[in-house]
Protein backbone atom coordinates (compact mmCIF):
# COMPACT_ATOMS: atom_id res chain seq x y z
CA UNK A 1 0.00 0.00 0.00
CA UNK A 2 1.75 3.12 -1.44
CA UNK A 3 1.70 6.87 -0.13
CA UNK A 4 1.01 7.83 -4.09
CA UNK A 5 -2.17 5.77 -3.34
CA UNK A 6 -3.55 8.22 -1.37
CA UNK A 7 -3.09 11.33 -2.97
CA UNK A 8 -5.04 14.04 -5.41
CA UNK A 9 -5.27 17.01 -6.56
CA UNK A 10 -6.72 19.86 -5.03
CA UNK A 11 -7.36 23.11 -6.43
CA UNK A 12 -6.26 25.95 -4.10
CA UNK A 13 -9.28 27.68 -3.73
CA UNK A 14 -11.39 24.92 -2.35
CA UNK A 15 -9.03 25.44 0.88
CA UNK A 16 -11.61 27.11 3.66
CA UNK A 17 -10.05 29.45 5.50
CA UNK A 18 -12.71 31.16 7.23
CA UNK A 19 -15.84 28.96 8.60
CA UNK A 20 -19.32 28.60 7.28
CA UNK A 21 -21.77 30.86 9.02
CA UNK A 22 -24.21 29.85 10.90
CA UNK A 23 -21.83 26.75 11.40
CA UNK A 24 -24.66 24.61 10.12
CA UNK A 25 -24.85 25.91 7.13
CA UNK A 26 -22.00 24.14 5.73
CA UNK A 27 -22.54 21.84 2.96
CA UNK A 28 -23.31 17.95 3.65
CA UNK A 29 -21.85 15.44 1.35
CA UNK A 30 -23.76 12.02 2.49
CA UNK A 31 -22.44 8.88 1.30
CA UNK A 32 -24.90 5.72 1.74
CA UNK A 33 -22.99 3.18 0.75
CA UNK A 34 -22.39 3.74 -3.01
CA UNK A 35 -24.98 6.78 -3.06
CA UNK A 36 -23.80 9.82 -2.95
CA UNK A 37 -26.33 12.80 -1.87
CA UNK A 38 -25.85 16.87 -1.36
CA UNK A 39 -27.19 18.44 1.78
CA UNK A 40 -26.18 20.74 4.54
CA UNK A 41 -25.44 20.28 8.13
CA UNK A 42 -28.67 21.83 8.97
CA UNK A 43 -30.06 18.51 7.80
CA UNK A 44 -28.98 15.85 10.07
CA UNK A 45 -32.36 15.59 11.35
CA UNK A 46 -33.97 13.56 8.30
CA UNK A 47 -30.79 11.27 8.47
CA UNK A 48 -30.34 10.77 11.71
CA UNK A 49 -32.17 7.93 13.59
CA UNK A 50 -33.79 7.76 17.05
CA UNK A 51 -31.49 5.42 18.95
CA UNK A 52 -28.64 6.29 16.67
CA UNK A 53 -25.63 7.47 19.52
CA UNK A 54 -23.05 10.22 18.36
CA UNK A 55 -19.73 9.98 19.91
CA UNK A 56 -18.57 13.52 20.47
CA UNK A 57 -14.91 14.47 21.17
CA UNK A 58 -15.15 17.02 24.05
CA UNK A 59 -11.68 18.36 24.35
CA UNK A 60 -11.36 22.36 24.76
CA UNK A 61 -8.82 23.54 22.24
CA UNK A 62 -6.08 25.95 24.07
CA UNK A 63 -4.84 29.21 22.38
CA UNK A 64 -1.33 27.70 22.14
CA UNK A 65 0.38 30.36 20.10
CA UNK A 66 2.19 32.90 22.52
CA UNK A 67 4.65 36.17 22.03
CA UNK A 68 6.94 36.74 24.70
CA UNK A 69 10.06 38.00 25.46
CA UNK A 70 13.40 36.68 27.38
CA UNK A 71 15.59 38.75 28.97
CA UNK A 72 19.95 38.22 29.68
CA UNK A 73 21.03 41.51 31.36
CA UNK A 74 19.77 44.51 30.16
CA UNK A 75 19.06 42.88 26.74
CA UNK A 76 15.40 41.89 25.81
CA UNK A 77 14.56 39.36 22.94
CA UNK A 78 11.35 38.30 21.40
CA UNK A 79 10.38 34.64 21.63
CA UNK A 80 7.53 33.06 19.89
CA UNK A 81 6.31 29.75 21.91
CA UNK A 82 3.79 27.51 20.45
CA UNK A 83 2.76 24.55 23.15
CA UNK A 84 2.83 20.73 21.45
CA UNK A 85 0.98 18.67 24.12
CA UNK A 86 1.42 18.31 27.72
CA UNK A 87 5.03 16.47 28.90
CA UNK A 88 4.76 13.22 30.36
CA UNK A 89 7.16 14.51 32.76
CA UNK A 90 4.96 17.47 33.59
CA UNK A 91 4.77 21.06 32.10
CA UNK A 92 4.84 21.02 27.83
CA UNK A 93 6.46 20.44 24.80
CA UNK A 94 6.80 23.29 23.20
CA UNK A 95 8.45 25.18 19.70
CA UNK A 96 9.86 28.15 20.21
CA UNK A 97 11.47 30.70 17.18
CA UNK A 98 14.36 31.14 17.33
CA UNK A 99 15.07 27.57 19.18
CA UNK A 100 18.75 28.03 19.08
CA UNK A 101 18.67 31.08 21.38
CA UNK A 102 16.52 29.96 24.09
CA UNK A 103 18.48 28.43 27.16
CA UNK A 104 17.65 25.56 29.62
CA UNK A 105 16.59 27.23 32.63
CA UNK A 106 15.53 30.44 30.89
CA UNK A 107 12.32 32.40 32.14
CA UNK A 108 9.98 33.95 29.07
CA UNK A 109 7.47 35.88 30.04
CA UNK A 110 4.13 36.78 28.10
CA UNK A 111 1.77 39.18 28.66
CA UNK A 112 -1.44 38.54 31.42
CA UNK A 113 1.07 37.68 34.19
CA UNK A 114 2.11 34.58 32.39
CA UNK A 115 5.59 33.12 32.29
CA UNK A 116 7.14 30.36 31.23
CA UNK A 117 10.55 28.25 32.34
CA UNK A 118 12.71 26.22 30.04
CA UNK A 119 13.72 22.76 31.54
CA UNK A 120 14.48 20.68 28.82
CA UNK A 121 15.76 21.93 24.99
CA UNK A 122 16.38 19.35 22.16
CA UNK A 123 17.36 20.06 18.53
CA UNK A 124 13.41 20.68 17.56
CA UNK A 125 11.88 21.58 20.83
CA UNK A 126 11.68 22.08 24.43
CA UNK A 127 9.89 21.29 27.53
CA UNK A 128 8.49 23.98 29.55
CA UNK A 129 6.68 24.68 33.17
CA UNK A 130 4.54 27.74 33.63
CA UNK A 131 4.34 30.01 36.81
CA UNK A 132 0.66 29.21 36.96
CA UNK A 133 -1.50 26.07 36.84
CA UNK A 134 -5.67 25.12 36.83
CA UNK A 135 -7.91 27.50 36.16
CA UNK A 136 -5.54 30.58 36.62
CA UNK A 137 -3.14 29.04 33.67
CA UNK A 138 -6.31 28.84 31.41
CA UNK A 139 -7.70 32.01 32.06
CA UNK A 140 -4.14 33.88 31.83
CA UNK A 141 -3.57 31.63 28.33
CA UNK A 142 -6.70 32.89 26.99
CA UNK A 143 -5.92 36.43 27.37
CA UNK A 144 -2.25 36.12 26.38
CA UNK A 145 -2.32 33.25 23.48
CA UNK A 146 -3.84 33.16 19.96
CA UNK A 147 -5.66 30.10 18.38
CA UNK A 148 -3.05 27.78 16.73
CA UNK A 149 -4.56 27.31 13.28
CA UNK A 150 -3.60 24.60 11.24
CA UNK A 151 -0.72 25.18 8.64
CA UNK A 152 -2.46 25.15 5.97
CA UNK A 153 -4.98 28.72 6.96
CA UNK A 154 -1.84 29.97 8.91
CA UNK A 155 0.00 30.43 5.70
CA UNK A 156 -3.01 32.50 4.37
CA UNK A 157 -3.79 34.56 7.37
CA UNK A 158 -3.29 35.06 10.82
CA UNK A 159 -5.45 34.31 13.74
CA UNK A 160 -7.60 36.86 15.32
CA UNK A 161 -10.49 37.51 17.82
CA UNK A 162 -12.84 35.20 16.02
CA UNK A 163 -10.97 32.01 15.79
CA UNK A 164 -10.87 32.09 19.67
CA UNK A 165 -14.55 31.10 18.86
CA UNK A 166 -14.65 29.51 15.33
CA UNK A 167 -11.94 27.38 16.42
CA UNK A 168 -13.98 25.74 19.25
CA UNK A 169 -16.84 23.22 19.67
CA UNK A 170 -19.89 24.52 21.29
CA UNK A 171 -19.44 21.18 23.43
CA UNK A 172 -15.49 21.92 24.54
CA UNK A 173 -15.26 21.12 27.88
CA UNK A 174 -11.44 19.58 29.20
CA UNK A 175 -8.43 21.79 28.07
CA UNK A 176 -5.55 20.19 26.36
CA UNK A 177 -5.69 20.11 22.39
CA UNK A 178 -3.98 22.04 20.24
CA UNK A 179 -6.09 21.69 17.41
CA UNK A 180 -9.78 21.08 17.00
CA UNK A 181 -12.08 18.35 16.22
CA UNK A 182 -12.67 19.93 13.43
CA UNK A 183 -16.14 17.87 12.28
CA UNK A 184 -17.39 19.16 15.29
CA UNK A 185 -17.44 22.37 14.80
CA UNK A 186 -20.42 22.48 12.36
CA UNK A 187 -22.84 21.61 15.34
CA UNK A 188 -24.85 24.24 17.36
CA UNK A 189 -26.72 24.08 20.38
CA UNK A 190 -30.33 24.53 18.09
CA UNK A 191 -28.85 21.01 15.86
CA UNK A 192 -28.19 19.34 19.21
CA UNK A 193 -31.69 20.01 20.64
CA UNK A 194 -33.62 19.11 17.57
CA UNK A 195 -31.06 15.78 17.19
CA UNK A 196 -32.06 14.92 20.77
CA UNK A 197 -35.69 15.81 20.23
CA UNK A 198 -35.76 13.26 17.60
CA UNK A 199 -33.92 10.41 20.05
CA UNK A 200 -30.57 10.88 19.03
CA UNK A 201 -28.42 9.98 21.74
CA UNK A 202 -25.09 11.77 22.52
CA UNK A 203 -22.41 10.22 24.60
CA UNK A 204 -18.87 12.35 25.29
CA UNK A 205 -15.23 11.13 25.20
CA UNK A 206 -11.96 13.25 25.23
CA UNK A 207 -9.56 12.98 22.93
CA UNK A 208 -6.51 15.81 23.23
CA UNK A 209 -5.71 16.47 20.07
CA UNK A 210 -1.93 17.35 19.61
CA UNK A 211 0.35 18.94 16.66
CA UNK A 212 1.47 16.32 15.19
CA UNK A 213 -1.79 15.43 13.54
CA UNK A 214 -0.73 17.69 11.03
CA UNK A 215 2.74 15.90 10.17
CA UNK A 216 2.67 14.31 6.67
CA UNK A 217 3.32 10.65 5.99
CA UNK A 218 7.25 10.49 4.69
CA UNK A 219 7.64 6.85 4.23
CA UNK A 220 6.17 5.27 0.96
CA UNK A 221 4.86 2.13 2.59
CA UNK A 222 1.88 3.36 4.51
CA UNK A 223 1.89 0.38 6.69
CA UNK A 224 5.43 0.99 8.13
CA UNK A 225 3.95 5.16 9.28
CA UNK A 226 4.53 5.52 13.02
CA UNK A 227 1.36 7.86 14.31
CA UNK A 228 1.94 10.03 17.02
CA UNK A 229 0.58 9.77 20.25
CA UNK A 230 -2.41 11.49 21.55
CA UNK A 231 -4.24 11.68 25.15
CA UNK A 232 -7.46 9.56 25.73
CA UNK A 233 -10.58 9.10 28.26
CA UNK A 234 -13.09 6.88 27.77
CA UNK A 235 -15.28 7.10 31.45
CA UNK A 236 -17.49 3.91 32.54
CA UNK A 237 -20.33 6.00 32.23
CA UNK A 238 -19.52 6.71 28.04
CA UNK A 239 -18.70 2.64 27.40
CA UNK A 240 -21.79 1.78 29.16
CA UNK A 241 -23.83 4.10 26.99
CA UNK A 242 -22.25 2.93 23.63
CA UNK A 243 -22.38 -1.00 24.68
CA UNK A 244 -25.96 -0.14 25.50
CA UNK A 245 -26.50 1.24 21.77
CA UNK A 246 -24.67 -1.51 20.39
CA UNK A 247 -27.36 -4.48 22.32
CA UNK A 248 -29.88 -2.08 21.33
CA UNK A 249 -29.25 -2.73 17.81
CA UNK A 250 -28.53 1.14 17.42
CA UNK A 251 -25.72 2.93 15.27
CA UNK A 252 -22.54 4.53 16.63
CA UNK A 253 -21.55 6.95 14.92
CA UNK A 254 -18.45 9.21 15.86
CA UNK A 255 -18.38 12.84 14.91
CA UNK A 256 -14.86 13.22 13.78
CA UNK A 257 -12.00 11.33 12.84
CA UNK A 258 -10.59 11.70 16.58
CA UNK A 259 -13.41 10.57 18.35
CA UNK A 260 -13.04 7.26 15.91
CA UNK A 261 -9.55 6.52 17.17
CA UNK A 262 -10.52 6.84 20.20
CA UNK A 263 -13.62 4.63 20.66
CA UNK A 264 -11.87 2.26 18.32
CA UNK A 265 -8.44 1.98 20.70
CA UNK A 266 -10.81 1.27 23.55
CA UNK A 267 -13.01 -1.53 22.12
CA UNK A 268 -12.07 -5.28 22.06
CA UNK A 269 -14.31 -8.30 20.10
CA UNK A 270 -17.43 -5.80 19.77
CA UNK A 271 -17.46 -4.04 23.19
CA UNK A 272 -16.00 -0.59 24.23
CA UNK A 273 -14.22 -0.62 27.87
CA UNK A 274 -12.63 2.52 29.76
CA UNK A 275 -9.65 3.91 28.70
CA UNK A 276 -7.30 6.44 29.82
CA UNK A 277 -3.92 7.42 28.60
CA UNK A 278 -1.80 7.72 25.00
CA UNK A 279 -3.28 5.82 21.63
CA UNK A 280 -1.06 5.86 18.33
CA UNK A 281 -3.98 3.79 16.42
CA UNK A 282 -3.37 3.97 13.12
CA UNK A 283 -6.34 3.41 10.94
CA UNK A 284 -6.15 2.67 6.70
CA UNK A 285 -7.44 -0.11 4.60
CA UNK A 286 -7.71 -3.50 6.07
CA UNK A 287 -8.38 -2.26 9.50
CA UNK A 288 -11.64 -4.16 11.18
CA UNK A 289 -13.69 -1.91 12.63
CA UNK A 290 -14.96 -2.80 16.40
CA UNK A 291 -17.73 -0.34 17.30
CA UNK A 292 -17.77 2.36 14.31
CA UNK A 293 -21.23 2.17 12.29
CA UNK A 294 -20.69 5.61 10.09
CA UNK A 295 -18.51 8.42 10.29
CA UNK A 296 -18.71 12.32 10.30
CA UNK A 297 -15.96 13.66 8.84
CA UNK A 298 -14.49 16.94 7.39
CA UNK A 299 -12.76 16.54 3.73
CA UNK A 300 -8.92 15.55 4.63
CA UNK A 301 -5.29 16.58 2.90
CA UNK A 302 -4.05 14.43 0.29
CA UNK A 303 -2.06 11.55 1.57
CA UNK A 304 -3.03 12.19 5.31
CA UNK A 305 -3.15 9.26 7.65
CA UNK A 306 -6.72 10.75 8.29
CA UNK A 307 -7.56 10.46 4.58
CA UNK A 308 -6.32 7.08 4.71
CA UNK A 309 -9.05 6.03 7.80
CA UNK A 310 -11.56 7.34 5.35
CA UNK A 311 -10.67 4.59 2.85
CA UNK A 312 -10.39 2.40 5.77
CA UNK A 313 -13.90 3.03 6.68
CA UNK A 314 -15.90 3.62 3.24
CA UNK A 315 -13.32 1.13 0.88
CA UNK A 316 -10.31 3.17 -1.38
CA UNK A 317 -12.30 3.12 -4.90
CA UNK A 318 -15.20 4.48 -3.20
CA UNK A 319 -14.01 7.19 -1.07
CA UNK A 320 -11.67 8.22 -4.82
CA UNK A 321 -15.24 8.39 -5.92
CA UNK A 322 -16.42 10.37 -2.41
CA UNK A 323 -13.37 13.55 -3.00
CA UNK A 324 -14.14 13.71 -6.86
CA UNK A 325 -17.49 14.34 -6.17
CA UNK A 326 -16.73 16.56 -3.82
CA UNK A 327 -14.24 18.50 -5.72
CA UNK A 328 -16.59 18.68 -8.76
CA UNK A 329 -19.27 20.48 -6.57
CA UNK A 330 -16.95 22.49 -4.85
CA UNK A 331 -16.96 21.76 -1.37
CA UNK A 332 -14.84 23.88 0.55
CA UNK A 333 -11.85 21.64 2.41
CA UNK A 334 -10.06 20.76 5.56
CA UNK A 335 -10.43 22.53 9.21
CA UNK A 336 -13.08 25.03 8.53
CA UNK A 337 -14.52 23.36 5.60
CA UNK A 338 -17.64 21.73 4.68
CA UNK A 339 -18.28 18.03 6.04
CA UNK A 340 -19.58 14.73 4.81
CA UNK A 341 -21.32 11.60 6.89
CA UNK A 342 -19.67 8.45 5.56
CA UNK A 343 -22.27 5.72 5.90
CA UNK A 344 -20.35 2.55 4.60
CA UNK A 345 -23.60 -0.02 3.67
CA UNK A 346 -26.55 1.69 1.97
CA UNK A 347 -28.85 -0.99 3.76
CA UNK A 348 -27.83 1.15 7.16
CA UNK A 349 -29.12 4.36 5.74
Amino acid sequence: MKLSDFDFDLPEGLIATRPARPRTSARLLLAQGDAISDLHVRDLGAVFRPGDRLVLNNTKVIPARLFGTRKRGEAVAKVEVTLLEPAAAGGWRALAKPLRKVLVGEEIAFSAGLSTRVVEKSDTDMRVEFNLAGDAFEAALQEAGLMPLPPYIAAKRPADAQDQTDYQTVFARHAGAVAAPTASLHFDAELLAALAAKGVEFTEVTLHVGAGTFLPVKVDDVTTHKMHAEWGQVSAAAAAQINATKAAGGRVIPVGTTALRLIESASKDGRIATWEGPTDIFIYPGYRFQMTDALMTNFHLPKSTLLMLVAALMGKERMGRIYAHAIAQGYRFFSYGDSSLLIPDERDA
